[in-house]
């Protein structure tokens, strides 16, 4: 059941997310690292697959397709973390501190959880919570 919701909720996240990348890229675009190509073609791309992954995630009827959506969310956060990092660098440099180390640090904690859920709400691992025989 938790993991039912969590993985709605997930979903529900992320296509919100995808969302936002298309409607309004803007913040997306100023912590797009300057070593991106096409930074307005990729933050546009990036919407697309949190919105086809939640999709994949969060439909019922393929398992394989869970799990395809699983994998790609969790590879899609690892992707991003650079533009994380760049974020927390850019706020670092600047006169009033941006949103603060209490705002970076727990999201760069957060990211290989947020990579763990998207595989755990898969179905691609159980780990740790694999019963033992």
């Amino acid at each position: 059941m938790i993991r039912t919701v969590l993985t709605y909720l997930l979903a529900i996240f992320y296509a919100y997310a995808g969302y936002r990348h298309i409607v309004a890229p803007d913040p997306f675009l100023l912590i797009t690292p300057a070593w991106v190509p096409l930074p307005d073609w990729i933050v546009w791309l990036t919407g697309i697959a949190e919105i086809a992954g939640a999709i994949a995630l969060a439909q019922p009827w393929s398992r394989k397709l869970r799990q395809a959506g699983g994998i790609g969310l969790a590879l899609y956060a690892l992707c991003v973390w650079p533009a994380n990092v760049n974020h927390m660098l850019m706020d670092m440099q600047s006169a009033d501190g941006g949103f603060g180390m209490a705002y970076h640090v727990p999201r760069m904690i957060a990211q290989p959880v947020v990579i763990w859920l998207a595989l755990w709400c898969g179905r691609v691992t159980d780990w740790p919570f694999r019963k033992r025989r």
